[in-house]
């Protein structure tokens, strides 16, 4: 099974998993890191996610990834956590929730001559995500985006 379809046949797993934790599901990745594979199901709440509730998910699904249909899948660690303040946007419906909402663009390579923007959200539309900053709004094209996550402000 490629990482792909892993992650794929998880949201279906997970998905009723998170509701019946009165969670929703943000996000799943599977991913290598330092050598060893992570399975990482991120979930969110308006109000906050309790640690009960990642266990809870946590505990329902770890048995379902036992089944034999993962049995090709590599070693790997379960993560159930929330999807915190400083949020990763990756999804269109993760852009459509935080429009009007001050984000933090990281980039592959320099633009303008920086590594990292910040700005309010004001749209994405197919991968590309246009920032307000200083009264200007710029377009960032998706070749040049590392990462969008929520900036978080104290």
């Amino acid at each position: 099974m490629q990482a792909k379809q892993i992650v794929a046949r998880v949201e279906e797993l997970v998905k009723p998993l998170c509701e019946q934790a009165g969670v929703s599901l943000w996000d799943v990745e599977f991913e290598k890191e330092g050598g060893r594979y992570m399975l990482t199901v991120t979930v969110d709440h308006p109000e906050g996610v309790q640690i009960d509730q990642c266990e809870q998910v946590s505990r329902a699904l770890d048995p379902m990834l036992d089944e034999k249909e993962f049995d090709d899948m590599p070693s790997y660690t379960l993560c159930v956590s929330s999807a915190g303040l400083s949020r990763r946007l990756k999804r269109p419906e993760h852009f459509a929730a935080f429009i009007g909402h001050p984000v933090e663009l990281g980039f592959y390579k320099p633009v303008n001559g920086a590594k990292q923007t910040e700005g309010i959200l004001v749209a994405y539309d197919d991968g590309c995500v246009t920032l307000e900053s200083g009264g200007q709004q710029t377009v960032y094209e998706p070749k040049d985006i590392a990462a969008v996550r929520l900036a978080v402000e104290i």
